[in-house]
């Protein structure tokens, strides 16, 4: 298949250099010192699961130099979701795999899949989780820690369609742990709860994971943040299972216990975090659905000073 990268960052870096190695013909779209190291000495990935070197790297910053592709993995940042999107037009202009090129976001939160459709169409968007820890560590080189590394997809109406099936074709080929789940918005909401309640904790106690699973004060709070945003989910229809809040918790004692997430990270390097995405989004939906999210909503108020990258 012929892929492109828009935002080849941790997520994006890993799956794409996975991919590349395979033999799919893939294109890595980033910007600075980061797009001239990967032209100069092509991708690193280093990883407990094996390092790789994707030399030569194709890679440009100008998505309309690519053409049109089978498929794009969307990595950006939340903030530049948007502007990504509509930066893919040209990308999925073909006629791909099955009909149409397609792109995946990656990104985290439950909106992704509706804003880019919005600029996109419907039918040009399939929606996306990643599973992972990873970041760019250097110009050039990514850093994947632990061994969770899965991807999961599928089209917003439950179906099944060429499309996935020769994506999900695809990851296999490359070794990619990867999946098509039943309800991919079910799924994302899940992820979605794990996510907005560990990301808003582990920054506001600057504590990684395990300090959050086992500190009795912290494990409760973390329980109400579950609980809350699992609350909400059923409220907006989606059909969380009666067993979603354990679940999580038990998914959360299963990590890595050094693990941080993206957003503690971002807060230590004093980067713009994905806050009103995360929290934020579960006190909005919240306060819009009448659902009480006390916990999110503190988390919300804490962390905003530092929403927008200020070192406070």
């Amino acid at each position: 298949m012929k892929f492109a990268v828009l935002g080849t960052g941790g997520v994006g870096g890993y799956f794409g250099a996975k991919l590349a190695a395979s033999g799919n013909d893939v294109t890595f779209i980033a910007r600075g010192a980061h797009l001239d190291a990967i032209r100069s000495n092509g991708l690193k990935v280093i990883s407990g699961g094996g390092d790789m070197l994707v030399k030569p790297a194709r890679a440009t910053a100008d998505p309309t130099e690519i053409g049109p592709v089978d498929c794009v993995l969307l990595g950006v940042k939340l903030w530049d979701l948007d502007q990504a999107a509509r930066a893919c037009k040209s990308l999925v202009a073909g006629d791909g795999v099955a009909g149409g090129g397609f792109v995946v976001p990656l990104q985290n939160g439950v909106d992704a899949l509706k804003r880019c459709a919005a600029e996109l169409g419907a039918g040009k968007v399939v929606g996306g989780i990643a599973y992972i820890a990873a970041v760019i560590a250097e110009p050039g080189v990514i850093r994947h820690g632990g061994a969770m590394a899965r991807l999961a997809f599928g089209e917003a109406d439950g179906l099944s369609s060429p499309r996935v099936q020769g994506l999900l074709k695809a990851c296999k080929a490359a070794g990619i742990d990867a999946e098509i789940p039943a309800d991919i918005l079910v799924a994302q909401w899940r992820k979605f709860v794990l996510l907005a309640s560990i990301s808003g904790l582990t920054s506001l106690a600057r504590q990684p994971i395990g300090v959050l699973a086992t500190d009795p004060d912290l494990r409760a709070g973390l329980k109400l943040a579950i609980a809350e945003a699992v609350a909400v989910g059923r409220a907006a229809g989606v059909d969380l299972p009666g067993d979603a809040a354990d679940a999580t918790l038990a998914t959360i004692d299963r990590l890595p216990a050094e693990m941080k997430t993206s957003m503690q990270q971002d807060l230590e390097r004093g980067n713009r975090l994905e806050l009103p995405w995360l929290s934020g989004a579960v006190s909005r939906m919240g306060r819009e659905l009448k659902v009480p999210t006390p916990t999110h909503d503190l988390i919300h108020a804490a962390l905003q000073p530092y929403a927008g990258g200020a070192k406070r």
